[in-house]
């Protein structure tokens, strides 16, 4: 733990109050919530970050999308826009933000939209002469001012909120109560060995209520790399450059170093956005590889095109049937 975390140890109380009473006040009615005639699904975490609601988002995409028209909805984090902007063609990782450009080139047919405000978002998004059938909510937990049909909440095997505490010494953005408003909680990263008897122990700690339902993922990473052209057996890679700007690079490092791979890891923090310095280091590097995330902000350099690639990655639910079930009845 850094040390002005630490430090600042005695405004942990002043946080947690002021986030409690915030939820309070919307469960009590207080302050409003606005409700929509038409399925939303929110997805997000208690933390601040490093849970996997990329993979999760793209999961309901594919599941969705051929049964129904789907609009994601994001905030655009660390965009140079402001207000709601809708993927077009011109869109980019800086105009929209990475993780909504990456939803926007990886699936056709579906509405990308970010916005701050996520009821004039929503708004918009149901003024479009295609208005979406399902609107997915990304990152949006904490959100009160929209009320969504069905929350799926997301904590991290490697860092579960029970074992967290609030900002600004811990990462919860509100206390482990808030918890209680998810309709499903998912424990992503999961080693895919994991065993049912610490399913169970996990469970018992997560004190899931009875009209909650639990499920464990986790992440299947794809045997190639691509890049824009080319794609190349993961094992079959010299030794290269790893470049990450996510919030917890571990377990793709591991994985890399359990396929015996040979690689420099070059990390930024999440959501970095590239310098010109930082582009031209990147230039002399024999081979890069990064995650998808990263590759949207660094695909458009010119001089990177012929050495970067990125590696796929999947979202694995135990369970899944039963997920997809419980998703497909709320929309339908």
């Amino acid at each position: 733990m850094k040390i002005i975390r630490i430090i600042l140890f005695p405004f942990v109380p002043i946080y947690y109050v002021v986030t409690w009473l915030r939820n309070w006040l919307y469960d009590k009615g207080i302050k409003s919530s606005k409700s929509y005639n038409l399925p939303i699904i929110c997805v997000g975490n208690l933390s601040t970050g490093g849970t996997g609601k990329t993979p999760m988002i793209e999961y309901l995409i594919r599941l969705l999308k051929d049964r129904t028209s789907v609009a994601t909805l994001s905030r655009g984090y660390k965009r140079i826009t402001e207000g709601f902007v809708l993927g077009d063609d011109d869109a980019t990782a800086d105009t929209i933000g990475d993780e909504p450009y990456q939803f926007y080139r990886k699936f056709e047919g579906i509405e990308v939209a970010v916005d701050g405000d996520r009821q004039n978002g929503i708004e918009q998004l149901l003024g479009l002469d295609n208005k979406p059938e399902v609107i997915l909510l990304d990152d949006a937990f904490q959100h009160r001012k929209v009320k969504a049909g069905f929350n799926i909440l997301l904590t991290s095997y490697y860092n579960l909120y029970f074992t967290d505490m609030v900002l600004p010494t811990g990462n919860l953005r509100e206390p482990r109560s808030g918890a209680k408003r998810a309709d499903i909680i998912v424990v992503t990263k999961c080693p895919k060995d994991i065993t049912e008897a610490e399913k169970t122990k996990i469970e018992s700690k997560l004190k899931i209520r009875s009209r909650q339902k639990l499920f464990f993922s986790h992440i299947d990473y794809s045997e190639d790399v691509i890049s824009k052209n080319k794609k190349l057996e993961l094992k079959s890679l010299p030794r290269f450059t790893l470049v990450t700007g996510i919030a917890n690079a571990k377990p793709l490092v591991g994985f890399l170093e359990e396929k015996g791979l040979k690689f420099d890891h070059v990390e930024y923090p999440d959501h970095y956005s590239f310098r010109p310095n930082d582009i031209e280091m990147l230039t002399e590097k024999e081979m890069i590889l990064t995650t998808e995330k990263d590759y949207v902000r660094l695909s458009d350099n010119e001089s990177l095109e012929a050495k970067l690639y990125y590696l796929p990655i999947e979202l694995i639910i135990d369970d899944g049937t039963v997920f997809d079930e419980a998703i497909k009845a709320f929309v339908h």
